[in-house]
């Protein structure tokens, strides 16, 4: 069993046994591990705010905007090969804490897709480089959800998925 199935196999055993959700989580597993596979890293390091309680962390959203078209904005997450590149950065707004966690990179697409305001996440992949950086937006990662579960169930491509619960990883 390689780490992308280790991770896959953590999210299913931890989710809520409501005899449902291991089943939803199992389904999407394959289009998770065709995303992360792309990706050059098994965990990244996600800005969290800093509850001593870590159930009640969220995740720091970074919004960018376009360079000639400032009233086009982006909702993104970044994800940080290193701990070091997290301090190297303006992507706390000021007088914001923040800390820096790893989180395997198959929970970080899992979660991705039950936080609706965010359009994308931003890996990057080469420690010490912050120029450059790898795009997976949400949409892509439900569209090859729904893919995978078009090629599994047989289902057709508007196939809707379950509410997945905010809390759910």
């Amino acid at each position: 069993m390689d780490y992308l199935d280790q991770q896959l196999q953590v999210l299913i055993d931890k989710s809520p046994q409501d005899g449902q959700t291991p089943q939803i989580v199992m389904a999407i597993a394959p289009a998770l591990k065709i995303i992360a596979s792309q990706l050059l890293h098994s965990e990244y390091y996600i800005l969290q705010t800093p509850e001593a309680d870590p159930r009640l962390r969220r995740w720091v959203v970074t919004t960018l905007s376009h360079r000639t078209q400032p009233n086009l904005e982006k909702q993104v997450i970044y994800a940080f090969a290193s701990e070091e590149d997290t301090q190297n950065g303006s992507w706390v707004a000021q007088g914001t804490q923040a800390i820096a966690q790893p989180v395997p990179v198959t929970h970080i697409l899992f979660q991705a897709i039950s936080i609706d305001s965010v359009d994308s996440l931003v890996f990057f992949e080469t420690p010490g480089d912050l120029s450059q950086g790898t795009e997976v937006s949400r949409e892509k990662i439900q569209r090859c959800i729904q893919a995978e579960l078009k090629n599994t169930l047989g289902r057709p491509t508007n196939f809707k998925l379950p509410q997945i619960p905010n809390d759910l990883a």
